[in-house]
């Protein structure tokens, strides 16, 4: 079944994989230090292990030259894809960047994600950036990472004149930053092995001919939001204008929200065109032309408190009926799943929290923590996505006797299927209140609970030992 995860514990042990370390004592020592951040998520090392011992072996498992986050990962990407195969249809590879900034005395160990003005002066922020692929299915259950990518910039100067100079576009794609979208793409395609069910969604950011051209090369799918309007047909007009003799071909209502939460129906205009698309001036020697099919969404009328929505969409799917230029929609939807996954790593497990020093140590913790983030985001949303699964997917018979002995069934829960059940007893430790016309409980309430689970089980243990 799809997104099925071994019962508790045990996926520690599937997540961890075969050792892929030069040192089998590295093995042991992560799934320790993977079991421990796991009982105390969003907690420091120090308060997860409890002795001095145990945290400076941590310490000294994350500083280790011979360990990276491909190491600390690897078992996870197998399991990934694992599931991966176990599923049907389609998967959405969502692909995105986040920083993780850092207050430091030497900010130079770490390396710097930008500049941002600061009253009258340009103040650089200390931090690390990750750039992330994660496997969702259709139904937003997400299945894991596929790839992923750190780095920290050094220095900023010249930049903007170097621009006056050269023109960007002009510049080979690896030796760009963002390079970063098509290694991973690269990457992940490689590990599920089977491209022609993957769909490489990305934001404006990943607007990048070479990505497109690397995508057909590897037969593979992509759907990105538009933010460069390209050359196109004979080269004498563009997308825009093209797109603009289209005549719109469907309607589609969609619920959204204004700036202060309240609801709202808009209604799309629905255009999309098979269109000839042209590589960058500068690089027609490299790249072929591609056809690629363009979707336009855009709001009737002006809406009160909000910005109009306009999507532009291109893909090298096709698109015959206004029904599959939705379904497109609805998947580019699904792209804020991998903010939510990175809110996880921030909110949920205070990545941004942690004192180590160098960047190499705070890529080996968030790797780690990348484990435990996916897991509870997991959790959260395959009892929404398949409900009726067993209870003993995501816990074992004394967690779930223990949350029917705290949490008393209401007229939700008793009402529901085995996995959302245990959900819901989850969230309600972490404040859901389980009324009736409440929302299936989020991310933040999952984690909540889970940490109140655990401790409350631990206290029980050492209650039952010490009896």
């Amino acid at each position: 079944m799809p997104g099925v995860v071994l019962e508790s514990d045990a996926w520690l042990d599937h997540e961890v994989g075969p050792n892929r370390f030069r040192d089998a004592r590295l093995g042991k020592r992560f799934r320790l230090v993977l079991e421990r951040l796991w009982s105390c998520i969003g907690q420091s090392i120090p308060m997860a292990f409890q002795d001095w011992s145990n945290t400076k072996a941590a310490y000294r498992f994350l500083s280790n030259s011979r360990v990276s986050e491909q190491d600390i990962l690897g078992g996870h990407f197998e399991a990934t894809a694992t599931r991966f195969a176990a599923s049907e249809g389609p998967v959405l590879i969502l692909q995105d960047t986040t920083e993780f900034n850092y207050k430091r005395e030497q900010p130079d160990l770490i390396g710097f994600t930008s500049r941002v003005p600061v009253r009258s002066t340009m103040h650089t922020i200390c931090g690390i950036l990750m750039h992330s692929s994660l496997a969702v299915t259709t139904q937003g259950v997400p299945l894991g990472m596929a790839a992923v990518k750190f780095w920290s910039r050094k220095k900023f100067k010249g930049t903007t004149a170097l621009k006056r100079k050269i023109n960007p576009t002009r510049v080979p794609i690896e030796e760009k930053e963002s390079y970063r979208w098509l290694e991973n793409l690269r990457q992940s395609t490689a590990l599920l092995k089977q491209p022609e069910r993957c769909i490489h969604v990305g934001d404006r950011e990943s607007d990048i001919y070479e990505l497109f051209c690397l995508a057909h090369d590897l037969k593979t799918s992509f759907l990105v939001r538009t933010c460069v309007d390209r050359l196109a047909g004979d080269g004498k007009h563009t997308i825009a204008s093209e797109m603009e003799e289209v005549q719109v071909k469907g309607l589609h209502r969609v619920v959204v929200r204004d700036v202060s939460g309240k609801e709202q129906k808009a209604v799309l205009e629905i255009r999309y065109s098979r269109i000839s698309v042209l590589p960058p001036i500068g690089k027609k020697s490299r790249y072929p032309s591609l056809n690629m099919t363009v979707i336009h969404a855009n709001e009737r009328g002006a809406p009160k408190g909000r910005k109009p929505i306009e999507w532009k969409l291109i893909t090298n799917l096709p698109v015959n009926s206004r029904k599959e230029a939705v379904e497109k929609l609805d998947w580019y939807a699904l792209r804020w799943k991998i903010e939510v996954f990175h809110k996880i790593l921030k909110s949920g497990c205070k990545a941004e929290e942690s004192m180590l020093r160098s960047a190499d140590r705070l890529a080996n913790l968030i790797s780690v923590l990348c484990i435990v983030s996916w897991r509870i985001f997991w959790l959260t949303m395959v009892s929404r996505a398949s409900p009726q699964m067993p209870g003993e997917v995501a816990l074992t018979l004394r967690e779930m006797q223990r949350l029917d002995e705290l949490v008393k069934d209401t007229p939700k829960t008793s009402r529901a299927a085995p996995l959302a059940r245990y959900t819901v007893k989850i969230a309600q430790l972490g404040g859901y209140l389980a009324r009736a016309s409440d929302p299936p409980p989020g991310h933040t309430v999952i984690w909540r609970g889970l940490r109140r689970l655990i401790d409350i089980q631990l206290g029980f243990d050492l209650a039952k030992n010490c009896g």
